[in-house]
């Protein structure tokens, strides 16, 4: 899965709707002194709701859950820092087992240096991540008519692509991965009775509903952006009305995927309905939203919904295809938490960190099962939504400019050495390029771009913000021209990307930094 446009930043989250205790909407009537029951005095000031729910469901205390969910936290940061520097030899980043241990895969030794500077474990690899994803996505197009096979997904801990096929079905796992042209060592068949399926029911109950197929449909809201809310994209097609909790008109369906690239939605509502950054956990509390941080693979992840509340688990993999019977989605995330009917759409949250909302699943919150949620940055990223968070701030679309003022001594150009990846190089003839990082790209996750170039005195040099689409070529998607030094600023979906150095007159030494957010 990949994204787009220029700019973004902010995140939003709200959720599912019993009638005090959801608010997306101003009129259900809280008071404004108990809307937020984030904690005082518990560690890390982790929500007490939330804790009681990870210490059922993993079986932490609260110095434990506090301490994984600022490690995972950290790690999402440092992992995308360490995409961006190891450029093709990053090969993915999870934690470890204990939760609290970031290991970094790379495929050259040179990199090792970097990851422990970092203060995460190098894992020598075979497979870059981007190969794997690239054999995902040989996958996509050769087996999404498959029978017998369910899913397909890389996992980085074993740096291989995993195909997930019921009972008897490992021949055609096999099978479908040669005729995609997938080397047999890259793959992994994984045998399960599941049959995912959406997670929409068809009862009347919380928090939000749809007409569909001629009757009622319930999902649970996501995320609260500025303008209404995101949802999964199976809880209505574009242009479909929805009704709140109250039964009251609420808003409309502007924006749909399902099946194919995703499972996102977005619900602008009327003025009746005033988005919060809270989380209803269906037990009267709300759960805080403070930002939208992508958590890694390992990291402990909590979800709501309006017909099993608030359950906890483990990522287990990122860049899932899911054969639902309504067709593959695409770049879902996999875990190992429970959901039923209904709580479609419903936010995912690991600490006070917007995740994803929930896409489909098997298993029940009786027997166990697994549950797949599409990422909510790639959502805002789709559509340029702002989220709304406690901070009154995040995620969101804003746009910045693609040419900066040219720096002053100690203003602009101490901003571009703060970057945490630095890149130089030397053009000696105009109309000449270079990429970078090294020569090569780097895979980054959903988020906004933030580069600075420092070009030559008396030369104009261009920087070019480049992403590889599914034909195996770069295409531009966001640039910075004219006069001077430049800085750039883009929100995009998970990718492969490069920086392009363009020498449009003059020549000389150049410095680049950049990140990832």
């Amino acid at each position: 899965m990949q994204r787009r446009p220029i700019a973004v930043a902010a995140v939003v989250a709200v959720a599912g709707a019993a009638a005090v205790a959801f608010t997306l909407p101003s009129l259900a009537g809280t008071d404004e002194d108990a809307r937020s029951t984030a904690a005082t005095g518990t560690p890390g000031g982790l929500s007490p709701e939330l804790l009681a729910a990870m210490k059922r469901d993993l079986g932490l205390d609260g110095e434990q859950a506090a301490t994984r969910l600022a490690r995972s936290e950290w790690a999402g940061g440092v992992s995308a820092t360490l995409a961006a520097q190891t450029g093709e030899d990053f090969g993915g980043a999870w934690l470890a087992s204990d939760g609290t241990t970031l290991k970094v895969a790379v495929t050259d030794s040179g990199a090792v240096s970097v990851v422990k500077a970092a203060g995460a474990v190098p894992v020598l690899v075979k497979r870059s991540e981007a190969e794997l994803d690239a054999a995902k996505t040989k996958l996509d197009a050769a087996a999404a008519d498959t029978d017998g096979l369910t899913g397909w997904y890389v996992d980085v801990t074993t740096n291989k692509v995993v195909v997930v096929a019921q009972p008897g079905e490992k021949p055609a796992a096999l099978a479908a991965a040669r005729s995609a042209g997938v080397s047999s060592d890259a793959v992994t068949v994984k045998i399960s009775k599941a049959q995912p399926k959406p997670l929409f029911d068809v009862r009347g109950a919380d928090p939000y509903f749809i007409n569909i197929d001629g009757g009622q449909a319930r999902c649970s809201i996501g995320f609260s952006v500025t303008t209404g809310f995101v949802t999964a994209g199976h809880c209505g097609t574009e242009g479909t009305a929805t009704t709140g909790f109250n039964n009251q008109a609420q808003g409309t369906v502007e924006f749909s995927v399902f099946p194919g690239d995703a499972d996102m939605g977005f619900v602008a509502v009327n003025d009746d309905w005033t988005p919060r950054p809270v989380v209803n956990d269906f037990q009267g509390n709300e759960l805080p939203v403070a930002g939208n941080t992508e958590a890694p693979v390992g990291a402990a992840v909590c979800r709501s919904g309006s017909t099993t509340g608030t359950f906890c688990g483990t990522i287990l993999a990122k860049n899932q295809t899911v054969r639902y019977p309504e067709g593959a989605v695409t770049g879902l995330t996999r875990t190992d938490v429970c959901a039923e009917g209904g709580d479609s759409g419903g936010p995912w949250l690991s600490g006070d960190q917007a995740q994803g909302v929930t896409s489909g699943g098997s298993g029940d919150c009786t027997v166990g099962g697994e549950t797949f949620f599409q990422p909510v940055n790639e959502i805002l990223a789709a559509q340029n939504l702002t989220l709304v968070t406690s901070e009154g701030e995040g995620g969101g679309a804003t746009a910045a400019p693609t040419t900066a003022p040219p720096a002053e001594e100690g203003g602009d150009a101490s901003a571009c050495d703060a970057l945490p990846v630095q890149r130089t190089g030397t053009i000696n003839r105009t109309g000449q390029a270079q990429a970078q990082p090294n020569g090569g790209a780097y895979r980054a996750r959903a988020g906004t771009h933030t580069a600075c170039l420092d070009a030559p005195d008396g030369a104009d040099f261009d920087l070019v913000l480049q992403r590889l689409n599914n034909r195996g070529s770069f295409r531009t998607v966001a640039q910075a021209t004219g006069d001077g030094d430049k800085t750039l600023s883009f929100t995009g979906r998970s990718g492969t990307y490069r920086y392009v150095v363009v020498a449009s007159a003059g020549t000389g030494a150049y410095s680049l930094g950049f990140n990832v957010q």
